[in-house]
This record gives structure tokens, sequence and C-alpha cells, in this order.
């Protein structure tokens, strides 16, 4: 699929890879990290955290044997993990590695090639604040006490971002558009890479949505559930991941296979159709790959 691409792409420069869930970003970070060498690097939000690899579709240790790859499942999934806490990560590691970033977080791309603002980390009592108060009244209530300015800029239907502005406000008296401003310079700008989006249509991508779940059935994703059970909360970092409290339900007997099947799609979905808003959005610049002519 992607070998006409492969010759376009420069072996000695580091390479950037977006794209919606399910739309095959991991497969072209491997195709070309066995074809041209280089460490591929996790830039998706959820797969960072070690207690789920096959529901967050995580590299197979197979893949992982093929190429090396960095900055997946190496958090807890009881510990909060930030943008800033994963770019201090990427510093961490090699420089001198040619380095493939691939994922479906829009914003940790973002701070990789624009910056990310310097605001002080999180008091842990302030972020259990946030949680308990998430779980009991939504995120639409953190959301009515942002500042006006942050709340025109952040992602309203994405409660994670909600929670993040909201914490930034509590902690430091300062809405995160305030800290914003005053933004350092990208740790790789993007003029120094080769940025790729996967773009497709939404049936083509909707198909692959709902194969992938059923490969996650077979791959032994209801074992992985049953692991993570003993210390199972919706309040954990990790319980964000798509799937995780309707297969959980199902595992307790409180929800059919086919119910839960559907739900975890359906929120698949939805979740893709935010990502591609957001590249849309802020990925003008990217080259955009079509896979679904």
């Amino acid at each position: 699929m992607f070998s006409a691409l492969l010759d376009q792409i420069d072996p000695d420069r580091p390479v950037l890879i977006a794209g919606p869930t399910a739309s095959g970003k991991s497969a072209l970070a491997l195709e070309i990290a066995t074809a041209q060498g280089g460490m591929i690097l996790n830039a998706d939000a959820l797969q960072v955290f070690s207690d789920w690899r096959i529901l967050t579709a995580r590299p197979s240790p197979d893949d992982e044997t093929r190429a090396p790859h960095a900055l997946y499942g190496h958090v807890p999934g009881t510990t909060a993990y930030s943008v800033g806490a994963w770019l201090r990560d990427v510093a961490a590691l090699p420089q001198d590695a040619r380095k493939i970033f691939v994922g479906g977080t829009g914003l940790y791309f973002a701070a990789l090639t624009e910056g990310l603002a310097p605001i002080p980390e999180t008091p842990p009592e302030i972020r259990a604040n946030a949680m308990a108060r998430i779980e009991a009244e939504g995120a639409g209530a953190l959301l009515a006490e942002l500042d006006p300015e942050t709340a025109d800029r952040i992602d309203r239907a994405n409660p994670m971002r909600i929670q993040r502005a909201w914490e930034v406000l509590q902690g430091t008296g300062q809405g995160l558009a305030h800290w914003q401003e005053a933004t350092p310079p990208p740790t790789l700008p993007l003029d120094d890479a080769q940025a790729f989006v996967l773009s497709s249509d939404k049936e083509w991508l909707n198909a692959r949505i709902e194969r992938r779940f059923d490969m996650m059935v077979e791959a032994g994703v209801m074992d992985e559930v049953a692991r993570n059970r003993p210390t199972w909360s919706p309040a954990l970092p990790s319980a964000k991941a798509i799937g995780a409290a309707e297969l959980m339900a199902l595992h307790d007997g409180d929800m059919t296979f086919e119910a839960a099947r559907e739900a975890v799609i359906i929120q698949t979905r939805q979740y893709a159709k935010r990502q591609r808003s957001w590249f849309r959005s802020r990925m003008k610049a990217w080259e955009w790959i079509d896979l679904s002519g």
C-alpha cells in the first residue's frame, strides 16, 4: 500500500505520521523503519499506558522485534501523563537516532513541531478534584468555569482537553490561553521533518474500525480486560481508552457482547471524526495521503 510513498521519503530525515484511529499509521511507520532504518516513537496519548496493549492497538511484540520502538506502554495506568511529560521523554531518547513519530494525538504533534507553553505541573490534589468532578458532574461543569479565551480555543468535545485547561486555571491562576502566548521554540520544527497525514473517506475507515474491533477480540482483548479488572476504576488515567468501560461491563455481565461491540465501534467512529476535524484545522501544511482511493 505504501511502496510509492516510501520512494519519496528521505531516509536521513525524521518522519511524522498522523491520522485517525485504524487508518494504518503503525503499519506505515514499520514499513519505513524496516526499509530505511529508524526508531518508531509513539505519539498517541493512550498507547503510553502499560495496562492496555490490545485495546489501544499498540504494536504487537512481534512488530517491536522488527524495529526499535519507544514510548509505548511505559507509563503505569494509574499515573497521569501529559504532553509536557511526553516531550521530556522524547528529549531523553538518543539524539543521533533517526526518529519516526506516529500517532493520532494531534496535541503531541503540535507541541513537538510548534512548541509547548511552559505551564507548571498540576498539583495532585487539583487533578484528583478534576477527575472526581468529571465523574460526578461531567466535563461540562468544568468547561463552564474556564476563562472565555481558553474556552474558545480548546476542543470542547474532548473531556481530556477540558480537564487539562481547568487544572491549569486552578493551579496557576492563569488560563491556558495565557500560557500558550509564552510558547518556546519547538523541539522539531515542521520544516525539518517529513510530515504526513493519512486520510480516507468515512466508509473506508468505518469498515476498518469494525474489523479492528473484531481482530482485538480474536487477539484476546477480553483476557486483557480480565487482567485489569482487579484494579479497574473509571477514574484511572488509562480508563479513557476507548472501549475500556464497555468491555468491563461485558466482563461483569452488565452488557451483552453485541451491545458492547456496537458501543465501542460508535465511540471509535466519533473519536476518528474528532481527529479528522483537528487534523484539517491544524495540519494544513502537512502532506495528505488518501488511502481510500
